[in-house]
């Protein structure tokens, strides 16, 4: 991976949020994962919570999370499926300026190396809503694994060349 070390690093505040109707923080073995990939790249964990397959909660947690500049970054880990109850994306769509389409497809070509076909199965996404970016993961710790270390710890490296999405941070807003 192509890092510009004569460049400075620039830490990021992420905040991770877990959406499951069954997990608890004990249990969460994919927000764990994240923690620990985040802080270990030398990012700031700015909130941690786990919320139900409820939209209008997911809505509400990422509105908040949007809207506090303690907060650059927003990762969630579950929901992304086809089921029912599995809602993540769509309530990104509800709060989002901006789709990131290149991320869901690449973190599914990504996934077929690692579970083949399966991986149709994932709606994992990504936006831009109010200068704050949202990455939606799938929920297994897999998952988690191969986002952060195949496209995030990477894109959220402020020396990763040819470009990253900190450098564009301060102009998200730009009209």
């Amino acid at each position: 991976m192509p890092i510009d070390e004569g460049r400075e690093f620039i830490p990021v505040r992420i905040a991770v949020l877990t959406i499951s109707d069954t997990r608890g923080l004990a249990e969460d073995r994919s927000g764990d994962t994240l923690v620990d990939r985040l802080t270990t790249a030398g990012h700031i964990l700015a909130a941690r919570h786990i919320e139900r397959d409820e939209k209008s909660a997911i809505v509400a947690r990422l509105h908040a999370w949007i809207d506090d500049p303690q907060v650059d970054v927003i990762l969630t880990t579950g929901g992304t499926g086809v089921t029912g109850r599995d809602v993540t994306p769509e309530a990104l769509h509800q709060v989002q300026d901006k789709e990131i389409p290149g991320f869901g497809e690449l973190f599914r070509w990504l996934s077929y190396q690692t579970i083949g076909t399966s991986t149709i199965q994932s709606r994992a996404t990504a936006c831009v809503a109010r200068g704050t970016y949202i990455f939606a993961l799938p929920g297994s710790t897999g998952a988690v694994k191969d986002a952060w270390d195949g496209i995030l710890v990477s894109q959220l490296d402020s020396r990763f060349r040819p470009c990253n999405f900190v450098e564009l941070m301060p102009r998200l807003t730009e009209r």
